[in-house]
């Protein structure tokens, strides 16, 4: 969440850079001022009160000892302590609704980050490799899967219901080998990996800018106070909520494998078929702790690094930068990274790249200190899709199909996969 130190001291600035999100924040902000205004004024006050108890507690001793009636002291003092206790609960109610509005408020786009309407105007950055060229008509991963018998999402309708796969053979096993390459790799380039619950608690979820505004998209247990992760940014986020890190330590560097679950409420009629939009798929993510001063270098980094293993499988993509009114919630720079698919003939996201600055630390409580003596400071997190598995399946079996059927397996694979063809 946004610091209020900072809404209050530049109140128009920050409204200007929310609006850039393309949405107006203006009676949001004015609600927060208001309540901060009612609770300073309120803290004040019960200050004053405190120090009269104080003062009525020091006199109390002393007119004992010299035989005077302490009863209208006393009287007082049960007065001043009511108003306490009334002022206290007033206190937390006003602390509750500033944290709801401020949970509310988005982060502020980076002074880098273009402004933009929607996607139309997201800004292209990069592309590595050229799209193929073939000489033959070539398929959706949807019907490869099908053809091959490796994909199957009729059964996992009949199982469970749509936008689900049952994996088969070579398919089960590219789905696991895509995993596994993504980890050796991600570890060999310095992260530390760890393997996270697939499910969290609500205060996880608010920590990561889930929780409020996207509860609809997320499945929770029902009775038990348990999300199921739409993300593995979400527990390794956490990892270390309601810390002081080591400061001279960061960045710290993690990869995560987790199976990830959404929703996707409001995305009906949206890639309905094959593996592009799943209520249940695959994902390998990093995540970052970084110093404040370093974080958007940092970003730059773990942008190349989920770039680099789709440049080890020979995928052409393009990166592109967002636009205010297309990045995410938490997030002050976001950049996606889009794989070509020959069936869409156009790039499609693979993987989403992002700085959130200190927004998700405040939720969460992270802090950093580097040394003992020092205040402590929020940490800067970021966190990126390194990549999408199931998305990076779909894009090998239509980059490397062939015209008999067969799916050529890139060359980075084939050591985990056992073959150099899925026929």
């Amino acid at each position: 969440m946004l610091d209020i130190k900072l809404i209050r001291n530049q109140t128009d600035y920050v409204k200007t850079r929310l609006a850039d999100r393309g949405t107006s924040y203006d009676a949001d902000i004015d609600a927060v001022l208001q309540r901060d205004d009612a609770r300073r004024a309120l803290i004040f006050d019960n200050e004053q009160l405190k120090a009269r108890q104080n003062e009525a507690s020091r006199q109390i001793p002393a007119m004992k000892k010299a035989g005077q009636s302490v009863d209208a002291l006393m009287a007082q003092m049960a007065e001043l302590s009511a108003k306490i206790k009334e002022d206290d609960a007033k206190l937390a109610v006003l602390d509750a609704e500033i944290t709801d509005l401020l949970a509310r408020i988005p982060n502020l786009p980076d002074a880098s980050v273009p402004v933009g309407a929607n996607s139309d105007d997201n800004v292209e950055v990069r592309r590595w490799g050229q799209p193929r060229s073939f000489s033959f008509e070539p398929k959706p991963h949807w019907d490869i899967g099908r053809d091959l018998g490796i994909l199957d999402p009729e059964s996992a309708a009949k199982v469970t219901g749509a936008r689900f796969h049952f994996y088969r053979g070579l398919g089960a096993r590219l789905e696991r080998a895509v995993i596994n390459f993504y980890l050796d790799t991600h570890t060999s380039r310095g992260y530390t990996e760890v393997f996270p619950p697939f499910m969290v608690n609500k205060d996880s979820m608010f920590g990561t800018g889930q929780l409020p505004k996207f509860a609809e998209d997320m499945f929770k247990l029902e009775g038990l106070d348990y999300y199921l992760i739409p993300t593995a940014e979400v527990p390794v986020t956490n990892y270390h909520r309601e810390s002081i890190v080591d400061g001279s330590a960061l960045p710290f560097k993690y990869c995560a494998y987790s199976a990830c679950f959404r929703a996707e409420a409001g995305s009906a009629g949206r890639d309905t078929r094959g593996l592009i939009r799943q209520h249940q798929f695959n994902k390998v993510e990093l995540v970052k702790f970084a110093h404040p001063d370093d974080s958007f270098q940092q970003l730059e980094s773990l942008t190349a690094d989920a770039e680099y293993v789709l440049q080890q499988l020979g995928l052409p993509h393009r990166t592109v930068v967002l636009c205010t009114g297309d990045m995410g919630f938490g997030s002050a720079k976001t950049y996606d990274i889009e794989v070509w698919l020959p069936s869409y003939n156009r790039y499609a996201e693979i993987s989403s790249c992002s700085n959130m600055t200190d927004f998700q630390a405040r939720r969460a409580n992270i802090r950093f200190k580097n040394t003992p003596k020092d205040k402590a400071q929020f940490v800067h997190t970021l966190n990126g899709s390194g990549v999408a598995v199931g998305r990076t399946v779909a894009a090998i079996l239509e980059n490397y199909q062939n015209e008999d059927g067969s799916v050529t397996v890139p060359e980075a694979l084939r050591p985990y996969m056992g073959c150099d063809v899925i026929r």
